[in-house]
């Protein structure tokens, strides 16, 4: 229900693409002499220089943390490096859970694997660990990271009979979604080879509204902790999936008919932005079909959906997906000989009735807080992604409020990037965005490999470290030509932060615009954080809490994930042996933060 809701709130308002020129839009300036204001570009004054940012200067990097923090994090990362531990950490915790009882459980777990990675088990106790990393220079994104503890037969019991519908599950019907955007019972445990993802199986709607109402209590604690803060949300918690699915399959399907009528044109292969069909043979092709008259066809190519050369780009075709649009009810499979009409999946989004207001980004914005949209699998991420950039429309009107999530393993993620930063600055809305690496790559090769379609992801790390880089100095260069736009640079990655602060550099960004944020997760890369926050830069951990029993699934992908990144975990193993060596040598053992 919840879910619905943001769609049927949001739909009514919703501009149409305008024909506006491609040419990039100025940067905006402040008047000269004002200070600088955070996502508002630069104010014409001299600046202080940036300060230069040592990685490697342990003493820098870990002056906020004491020493026996220190020993716990050495301690903890060396544990989650042992793949005997990692192989049977579920059933070490059962047994020290059942030897020790409930309350000295808690405490072990507060004393080692809970306290490096989670905040605390509520907002009161979150507060001061917030307040303390705001002290030396570093945000905090809120995120109530509890789960269900459900088996895997629960798990693929739930997520089959929220993704199909009766008739499907009764074998009297067929679906008519692509294999991609289908359930499939062999992956209907949607945690399976994800280590740094929670993930939400629908239940019901009341559970549905819970969610909701735990995600409006997060921004509450966000916004009552710091004055900057972020919240992440994740959009499976707020709806029945099976409506992500059918929506996702229109919106893929309507795109590749664009890049089908562009190859009957002699444009296949172009990158998205590329790409421009022209009218009149599209106009021809469509006729051909014989799903409308010629007067008809003419009628749905007016000058509001065309760009000012006559041609019509992806955008513009992205628009006609509109249930004011009469060609949206031909939304098809991708055989450009026959078309077949979807009403059911095409005109879901619409046909919604709201029952209650949607009031996270609203409250987010009364609280002084900004919103994540996670990202998701990509049979869900067509309908997540459009769903929230219908949230950034209403809501980023004067600042990036809502912040979008593009996984650069995905082959496509640079044509989404560079497809939504056009968008928003046609339509003058403020383009928010977090670039990541990806959390599920395992599960979707396998998947692909299984049900038999193409593979989503990369072929190699280097490849997604090239998508990574490709994405984001793209939004960089935007950053250059206008205000209205932020990216979250959400990398463990050195190389990646090195890379984003020299680009940086050569743009004339300057940290203090308040356009390119860094986040890490809650107890890992300290020493990639706290130099950044002490240098001025805008950094954010990703900082989840919950009660401990609740969020044990979410200590459990913690520690798989530092095992995954064995490099990043070794070096900052040795840095953080080399501090405490350091401190001992000084007589420092027993420095305290200030």
């Amino acid at each position: 229900m919840a879910l619905k809701l943001f769609w049927s709130a949001l739909r009514p308002g919703l501009p149409r693409l305008a024909p506006l020129s491609t040419a990039p839009a100025a940067r905006e300036q402040p008047a000269a002499g004002s200070g600088a204001v955070p996502g508002c570009g630069a104010a014409e004054t001299v600046r202080p220089p940036v300060p230069a940012v040592d990685f490697g200067d342990t003493q820098e990097a870990y002056r906020s943390r004491r020493s026996w923090e220190l020993a716990r994090s050495l301690l903890v990362l060396r544990l989650c490096a042992s793949p005997a531990l990692l192989g049977r950490h579920e059933q070490l915790l059962h047994f020290a859970r059942k030897l020790l009882g409930q309350r000295l459980f808690d405490k072990l777990m507060k004393m080692t694997f809970y306290g490096q990675f989670v905040a605390g088990e509520d907002q009161e106790s979150i507060r001061p660990l917030i307040q303390h990393n705001k002290a030396f220079g570093v945000g905090s994104i809120l995120d109530y990271s509890v789960e269900e503890d459900l088996s895997p037969e629960e798990a693929e019991r739930k997520e089959m009979e929220s993704c199909t519908s009766a008739v499907e599950r009764d074998g009297s019907g067929t679906s008519k979604r692509e294999k991609q955007y289908q359930a499939h019972r062999a992956f209907g445990d949607r945690r399976d080879g994800v280590i740094s993802a929670r993930t939400y199986f629908y239940a019901n709607e009341a559970k549905c509204d819970s969610h909701m109402e735990t995600f409006l209590r997060c921004i509450e604690a966000s916004g009552g902790a710091c004055e900057d803060g972020f919240s992440a949300i994740k959009l499976t918690a707020l709806g029945r999936p099976q409506f992500l699915l059918q929506f996702s399959d229109v919106l893929t399907k309507w795109r590749r008919f664009f890049h089908q009528m562009a190859a009957e044109q002699g444009q296949a292969g172009l990158a998205a932005m590329d790409t421009k069909l022209e009218v009149a043979a599209l106009q021809e092709s469509i006729a051909k079909m014989g799903i409308a008259s010629r007067a008809e066809i003419e009628g749905w190519f007016r000058a509001e959906t065309l760009g000012v050369s006559g041609t019509m780009d992806l955008l513009d075709w992205s628009g006609l997906v509109d249930s004011r649009t009469k060609l949206s009810q031909h939304l098809v499979v991708p055989n450009t000989q026959v078309m077949h009409p979807l009403a059911d999946s095409a005109q879901a989004p619409a046909s919604l009735q709201p029952q209650m207001y949607p009031c996270t980004c609203q409250r987010a914005r009364e609280v002084g807080v900004r919103l994540m949209v996670d990202a998701e699998q990509t049979y869900f991420q067509p309908a997540i992604s459009r769903l929230t950039l219908e949230m950034q429309r209403k809501f980023n009107v004067e600042k990036p409020l809502v912040f979008n999530t593009y996984q650069c393993y995905l082959k496509d993620a640079y044509d989404n990037v560079t497809l939504d930063v056009e968008l928003a600055r046609r339509e003058g809305w403020c383009f928010g965005a977090k670039l990541v690496r990806g959390a599920y790559m395992a599960q979707e090769r396998a998947r692909a490999a299984e049900i038999g379609y193409e593979d989503p992801i990369n072929p190699t790390y280097e490849a997604t470290n090239g998508m990574y880089h490709r994405c984001l100095d793209y939004v960089l260069g935007e950053l250059r030509h206008s205000a209205k736009a932020a990216v979250m640079v959400a990398s463990h990655n050195e190389d990646t932060v090195r890379f984003t602060l020299c680009r940086m550099e050569e743009l004339g960004l300057h940290p203090a615009d308040g356009q390119v944020y860094f986040g890490q997760l809650l107890g890992m890369c300290d020493q990639i954080s706290f130099p950044l926050g002490q240098a001025g830069f805008p950094v954010y951990k990703y900082v989840p809490y919950g009660p401990v029993m609740e969020v044990l699934p979410y200590l459990s992908r913690r520690a798989m994930e530092n095992s995954s990144l064995m490099t990043g975990a070794r070096r900052e193993r040795q840095l953080l042996w080399q501090e405490l060596k350091r401190r001992l040598r000084t007589g420092s053992l027993f420095h305290r933060p200030a």
